[in-house]
């Protein structure tokens, strides 16, 4: 099997869809030899700030000596990033041998009649086998959907369930409240695992400690307020929190203050259970984090940055970075949201903060709000707004009205695209092809 036609065997599984569950991936990881009882996880859920506590723990780890694998979804620049050791993506021939282990494995189970796996389920079963073939000390994993139910939480206890920011997002698919989605995602903490969680509002807060609780587990909530900020730019935050003083992220944004003491504070619970990090490895790990698609500038000239805040808490925080760092810039926006989000809310957050506004359609043509509708409902908030035929000509277009206002001027304006994670890497594409 090629990497052409794994990818296009996986492609035939998505169009089933997705079913919460564990009985068919606990099938599909029997016959596959149950790679993942050979692996340590630090497991991570949450609705907001999953990838950005991925993404500093497992820089952090790598940078102290343990072969660290990243399990993550979804991609923005390239389908292979879901699975990474040490900040690499998965080749592209490992990935073709391994995706064939998993169809063999599918066909045994179809032949005794057993349900199909879906391409979650897959994917997530390709991975394991990858970061056990590779033997990883760590694997820092993503939840997908919730945590209870999700084909990630089939391993055993973590070291670490760890959460990012619990709110409400797949209303009436997890939960239909947010203490529902709440419990479903606590799902994820087992007797034996240490939990750590990110400052969370008082319901969740006790959702999470209770069910720690039950299941004898440590809990230890991050605490931001203790965070002292020494500078605070759209280029990064210098900052010293608890024992690890005058550290640097390149990752700005308000969200950010919270997802670092998380972070922390789960390499914090590792240094309890006997790993070994020193504060050293953490102010290199924490320097050389990066993570596309969140805040990130894509462009000084102009200023360029895409966002992936596709939910009311996500653009709220945006909001607050944005009237932060932009405060007397011209705000140009290119957005672009999935037609099962709260578009109603994240446009009457963003939008009223635009001078003019580019919608687009998403690739995802099932799951997009079609650039005109979008348009229509920005309108309530913003006057100056275009449907764009692709992402290209809105890039396009939202550079050429940032440039024309004249070249003292073309400095203080920013560019923003926000709205899904989904188009962010075509984005980033066109946008560094032009600086090329």
């Amino acid at each position: 099997m090629t990497y052409k036609e794994a990818r296009v065997y996986l492609d035939e599984m998505s169009k089933y869809g997705s079913v919460l569950g564990l009985d068919t991936i606990r099938g599909l990881l029997r016959e596959l030899g149950n790679p993942q009882d050979d692996l340590k996880f630090i497991h991570i859920a949450g609705t907001n700030g999953k990838g950005s506590v991925l993404a500093y723990t497992s820089t952090i780890l790598s940078e102290a000596g343990y072969r660290t694998g990243r399990y993550v979804s979804p991609t923005v620049i390239s389908y292979l990033e879901r699975i990474q050791i040490d900040g690499t993506w998965i080749p592209e021939d490992e990935f073709a041998e391994l995706t064939e282990n998993v169809k063999e494995a599918i066909a045994r189970m179809e032949a005794a009649g057993e349900e199909s796996p879906t391409v979650f389920e897959a994917e997530t079963a390709i991975a394991f086998l990858y970061f056990k073939k590779k033997k990883c000390d760590l694997v820092v994993l993503e939840s997908g959907l919730g945590g209870i139910l999700d084909a990630t939480n089939i391993i055993g206890a973590p070291v670490c369930a760890a959460f990012a920011t619990i709110s409400v997002d797949h209303l009436g698919v997890i939960g239909d409240s947010l203490e529902e989605i709440a419990q479903n995602k606590a799902g994820i903490i087992k007797p034996g695992c240490a939990v750590v969680s990110a400052k969370q509002k008082e319901n969740v807060r006790e959702i999470l400690k209770k069910t720690a609780e039950e299941k004898g587990c440590p809990f230890t909530e991050a605490q931001p307020e203790q965070m002292m900020i020494f500078e605070d730019s759209y280029h990064g935050i210098t900052f010293s929190y608890k024992e690890y003083e005058k550290m640097h992220s390149s990752l700005a944004g308000q969200c950010q203050r919270e997802n670092l003491a998380t972070a922390l504070e789960v390499i914090r619970c590792l240094n309890r259970q006997g790993y070994r990090i020193t504060e050293a490895q953490v102010r290199e790990g924490l320097s050389k984090t990066r993570w596309t698609g969140r805040f990130t500038c894509l462009s000084e000239s102009p200023l360029f940055f895409v966002d992936g805040a596709h939910n009311e808490d996500a653009a709220l925080k945006l909001k607050v970075t944005v009237e932060r760092y932009f405060s007397d810039y011209k705000k140009i926006f290119i957005m672009g949201v999935f037609k099962d989000k709260e578009y109603e809310k994240i446009t009457s957050i963003l939008c009223p903060l635009a001078e003019s506004i580019y919608t687009v359609s998403l690739p995802n043509k099932e799951r997009t709000l079609p650039a005109e509708k979008l348009a229509e409902v920005v309108k309530k908030h913003c006057q100056k707004v275009k449907a764009e035929q692709t992402i290209e000509t809105a890039v396009e277009d939202a550079r050429k009205e940032a440039m024309t206002r004249g070249k003292d001027i073309a400095q203080k304006t920013v560019i923003l695209a926000c709205g899904s994670l989904s188009y962010l890497g075509e984005v980033q594409r066109i946008v560094l092809n032009n600086r090329q």
